[in-house]
């Protein structure tokens, strides 16, 4: 049976950017986000003689439609990557009404959905030759973030839940790579409303494209975690010899909005 890649938030970003290397590399893609159109153009791009592409639109923000998502997905198919690139953020206090629908979907998404489709594609790749799960976490996951509480500590988890899970599967065919990019050329900051945030405005973000390549590159060998670009591995590394609660002021003026 042919084998298949799987993408959430497939329809820009760093999604399309996968979708394309997928594709490149021969695999035959399930593209899925919320948003028909823009899937249904990527698919227009990419699909081929060699490479066949199914849309499947789907709001991972309820649980259930992460596993119809699965079902339709595996519906004739073996899925042997899976790519959980799908994320939300709400920039802003913690403590806010207007904020609460915000946090909620991202906690879903990144958290309940990624996790659900884990725990789904892991027994399914094991009865494969081989399976890779790559999902995407952020520099933001070694480190508490002022104003940015939930998208931090739901990217926290995503690093250590691969961190866990590729442990378990240590010496298995199916290995799980964690990709914890920087500041990146994305549409990401717009829809969090992180416009005048100091770090986005003084970093020159790494391109899509690249963040995408090391961390399709590094799957495919099996990589248990990813940091892209040198000055965002520093970045990473030096967290694990402060306090939580030094790194937490830091991560609160590099991330507030008009701080010089």
């Amino acid at each position: 049976m042919t084998s298949w890649t799987l993408i959430t938030g497939a329809s820009e970003g760093l999604g399309v950017e996968f979708a394309r290397l997928a594709a490149r590399d021969g695999h035959n893609l399930i593209l899925t986000a919320r948003s028909k159109d823009k899937l249904d153009a990527l698919a227009d791009e990419l699909r081929s003689d060699s490479v066949q592409v199914v849309v499947i639109p789907a709001d991972l923000s309820d649980i259930s439609e992460a596993e119809r998502l699965w079902a339709n997905a595996t519906d004739g198919r073996n899925i042997d990557v899976l790519v959980n690139n799908a994320g939300l953020a709400y920039y802003g206090a913690f403590a806010s009404d207007q904020g609460w629908d915000r946090m909620l979907s991202s906690i879903q998404v990144n958290i309940l959905a990624l996790t659900r489709l884990m725990n789904l594609a892991i027994p399914h790749m094991k009865a494969q030759p081989k399976g890779r799960i790559l999902n995407v976490a952020s520099l933001a996951a070694f480190s508490p973030g002022p104003n940015m509480a939930v998208y931090n500590a739901t990217k926290a988890y995503v690093l250590s839940v691969s961190e866990a899970v590729a442990t378990e599967l240590g010496g298995s065919n199916v290995t799980v790579t964690a990709l914890c990019p920087g500041v990146t050329a994305t549409n990401f900051f717009e829809d969090a409303d992180m416009k005048g945030v100091w770090l986005v405005n003084v970093t020159k973000p790494m391109s899509a494209v690249k963040v995408a390549q090391d961390g399709w590159r590094k799957a495919r060998l099996g990589r248990r975690s990813v940091v892209p670009g040198l000055m965002n591995k520093i970045m990473a590394f030096s967290t694990r010899f402060s306090p939580i609660k030094l790194n937490a002021a830091i991560t609160g003026k590099i991330m507030g909005k008009g701080t010089r």
